[in-house]
């Protein structure tokens, strides 16, 4: 099955459009309809509606297995290229909003290999050493103590946890349960909460908790952690987050105080793994350098600004 054919399908069911998917890939929208038909020729099978575009069902199975081969394919060619070029002189990083904790950053900076850090969605992560568009990866997420994330169904590359703390609720210093030695969080499923990419999403809140629930008050469409604490110190709407962001916002929440207190019910911690798709060469020895016995950050944690 021709890769090229295989984008050009999905493109059009990503649109809906043959005239989108042409602008897109830089093809008139009569090379789209052609590579269409040459690929049903392919398979003897009709795969889009014509109008209003849209798969059939042959064409929805089809698509079940077309990002895992694309995918597949960029990855061979990546891997060919990387071989070809020898050790990079600077690696590539593709980090979540959140993976990049204090010890991370010292473990990054520890490093004698040249490094670009990029942030990412956390569900790109993956993808992007997979794709050999990133060197290394760095993910993070929320797990049960020393059980790992749940990434992407693909062939992931090496994985290795280095780093683990605590959660704490994030609120203003002085909201009603501030002064809470922990917090459960589905007893908290009728508050309030903001939404961001950088902090927990709600809908992950709503699964480790078991309930219903969990409004969203505000939405902040960014992955600037100073700005999601403020919010919350401000009281858009509580937040959960990794201790040591609290812990190291003391002189960064504007003119209120924010606290910090720790989730005791279920207890999950912030995982971060390392991902990386080489067996040797300078993205192995810099993940190997990441590699740390998880220890979670003392409960307990608050921050307060002036």
């Amino acid at each position: 099955m021709d890769p090229h054919l295989l984008r050009t399908f999905v493109t059009v069911v990503h649109w809906r459009s043959f005239s989108a998917a042409a602008e897109e890939l830089g093809y008139t929208q009569s090379a789209v309809s052609q590579q269409i038909a040459a690929l049903e020729t392919d398979l003897g099978l009709a795969l889009l509606y014509r109008r209003p575009v849209r798969p059939t069902p042959a064409g929805e199975r089809l698509l079940e297995h077309a990002g895992p081969l694309l995918l597949r394919h960029r990855a061979a060619r990546a891997d060919v290229l990387r071989a070809a070029a020898g050790p990079a002189a600077r690696l590539t990083v593709a980090a979540s909003p959140l993976a990049c904790t204090p010890a991370v950053a010292r473990g990054l900076a520890a490093s004698r290999t040249a490094v670009t850090l990029r942030t990412v969605g956390r569900e790109r992560v993956a993808e992007q050493v997979v794709s050999g568009t990133a060197d290394l990866g760095l993910v993070d997420g929320i797990a049960a103590p020393s059980d790992p994330l749940r990434l992407p169904d693909m062939e992931a590359p090496v994985r290795i946890g280095v780093a683990e703390e605590d959660l704490v609720v994030v609120l203003p210093g002085d909201h009603p349960l501030a002064r809470r030695r922990g917090l459960a969080l589905a007893d908290l499923a009728d508050a309030l909460w903001l939404q961001a990419p950088a902090a927990v999403p709600v809908e992950r809140l709503r699964e480790i908790a078991g309930v219903g629930g969990f409004r969203v008050a505000f939405g902040y469409d960014g992955e600037d952690l100073h700005t999601v604490v403020n919010l919350a110190a401000a009281g858009s709407g509580l937040t959960l987050l990794p201790a040591s962001v609290v812990a190291g916002a003391a002189d960064g929440a504007g003119d209120r105080t924010v606290a910090g207190v720790p989730l005791t019910t279920p207890r999950v911690v912030h995982r971060v793994e390392v991902l990386h798709g080489a067996a040797e060469g300078p993205a192995a020895v810099l993940a190997d350098q990441l590699r740390q016995p998880p220890s979670s950050t003392p409960p307990g944690t608050s921050a307060a600004g002036s």
